[in-house]
């Protein structure tokens, strides 16, 4: 059995383990809550310290433009939507990674979603927090933003269900609503644990409290699981519903560019892609500076790129129909579009960007070695987010700046306001993430345990029954 054991460590064909197996249970309680209770090295202050300073921006950006009105922003005629739709679609895109790894691949019983899963939900919750800042904002007077929600009000007024913004509203709030009773619903057991092995007295209110009197009974983890898998029943349609809404703010209108049935798959496709590669963004530096590679191994990462180049690839395909349908059509203004205002236009460099980032960089990912190493994939998951907010500048600006009539042409350009809100939700984003990782478990201690074991029992089984195997042949060869 040893022999067969090492055989397999050596075999390059079998696949990688999902956690180190020299752990046990104490010392997975160890590595997991260490980051928690240990004090913030200086790299951890120097980031908060910097996110803070944009987050600073964003509280300028945002108290100027109430003072003054977005008129202070670069949207003009025609091009009334511009940072704050590209951010919003931006952001959105980003929170679906959490939401496919977290309800999709639970359903499909995917064990490698195990330690990464409290990542990729947490950065869900903040990327749509920061989503919802721009359409509110958009609205000029966002402190009237409840006038869109339906409710009887002597106003006699009710929102026009016709319109896509409206369907936004209820998209995003049902989205972070469900994103976030999903995230703390897991959390619950390992608050329990951060509550058991609190020093202070303090400590042990404050997670006590978010614990909800948790104490490990069958009748709390029966209620815990069938909890979990309902959120995760609710929230797997979201992954679909919430982005092809959003996409319909675009493909309802008549702009050429706009005006196309592959909008929602695209949309969707387009936010596992930018989703995923925010994950690795953030998963690399955070496993090696709180100590989690033993939990989040290479194969977790393998995985994630592998989704990546999956997406990559139908975002590929969106844009290649887009181009085909445009051609095949003969419209005047699609071609227009497609073929001389995006790759020849004023905006050409951001197109040529987008492709460069989306459609050439994912590609690297058909090579193992790219897909294992850890520079290569660290800066290609930055690209394919460049690539993303890049994509959404595109389709909204050239669209708006050059439709039917080229009397009503014009040029965007994003003013300082814009850049201090975009800049600001990124230090937002930051703030909230760095936040999480100080004070919660970063990945589920309970599911790395359960997994643990699972892995443990296959191995035993595997290794019982080699044995029984190889005792078998050496009893066939006797007789």
């Amino acid at each position: 059995m040893a022999e067969t054991a090492a055989n397999a460590a050596l075999d390059p064909l079998e696949p990688r383990p999902l956690v180190a197996p020299h752990h046990d249970d104490a010392s997975l309680n160890e590595t997991l809550l260490d980051h928690v209770w240990r004090k913030p090295g200086k790299g951890w202050f120097m980031l908060f310290g910097l996110s803070l300073s944009a987050l600073g921006l964003l509280v300028i950006g945002v108290t100027y433009t109430l003072a003054r009105g977005i008129g202070v922003w670069g949207n003009n005629q025609p091009v009334g939507w511009a940072f704050d739709i590209i951010n919003f679609v931006w952001w959105v895109g980003i929170g679906h990674a959490g939401t496919l790894i977290s309800a999709i691949l639970l359903l499909f019983q995917q064990k490698w979603r195990t330690s990464i899963n409290r990542f990729a939900e947490a950065m869900t919750l903040f990327a749509v927090m920061c989503a919802g800042l721009f359409p509110l904002l958009h609205t000029g007077r966002p402190w009237f933003a409840f006038w869109l929600f339906p409710y009887p009000s002597t106003l006699g007024a009710w929102p026009q269900f016709r319109s896509p913004l409206v369907w936004d509203v209820f998209a995003i709030s049902t989205y972070l609503t469900v994103s976030a009773l999903f995230w703390f619903v897991g959390l619950i057991p390992d608050l329990a644990a951060l509550r058991d092995s609190s020093k202070t007295k303090l400590q042990r209110t404050l997670y006590g409290l978010f614990a909800l009197g948790w104490r490990g009974s069958g009748r709390h983890w029966h209620n815990y699981k069938i909890a979990y898998l309902l959120l995760a029943g609710l929230s797997t349609p979201l992954v679909v519903s919430v982005h092809t809404i959003v996409s319909f703010d675009f493909a309802v209108s008549l702009l050429p560019g706009w005006h196309t049935t592959v909008f929602p798959p695209y949309f969707v496709a387009g936010a596992v892609f930018s989703g995923f590669a925010m994950v690795i963004t953030l998963i690399i530096p955070a496993r090696k500076y709180l100590g989690l590679r033993d939990v989040i191994t290479d194969r977790h990462l393998e995985n994630m790129n592998k989704v990546i180049l999956a997406t990559g690839l139908l975002v590929s395909y969106g844009y290649l129909m887009e181009h085909f349908v445009a051609w095949y059509s003969q419209n005047q203004y699609e071609m227009w579009t497609f073929y001389v205002n995006r790759a020849t236009g004023p905006y050409a460099g951001v197109y040529w960007l987008m492709i460069a980032c989306n459609v050439i960089t994912p590609n690297i990912f058909w090579f193992k070695k790219a897909r294992t190493n850890i520079a290569i994939m660290w800066v290609a998951s930055i690209a394919v987010n460049i690539g993303m907010w890049c994509e959404r500048f595109i389709i909204i600006v050239t669209s708006l700046s050059q439709d039917f009539l080229p009397s009503s042409w014009g040029i965007y350009t994003p003013t300082w306001v814009d850049w201090c809100i975009y800049v600001g939700t990124l230090g937002l984003f930051g703030t909230l993430f760095l936040l999480f990782l100080k004070f919660v478990p970063a990945v589920a201690i309970s599911e790395v345990k359960e997994l643990q074991l699972e892995l443990k029992h296959a191995a035993h089984h595997h290794g019982t029954d080699g044995a029984s195997a190889g005792a078998g042949t050496l009893t066939h060869g006797a007789h």
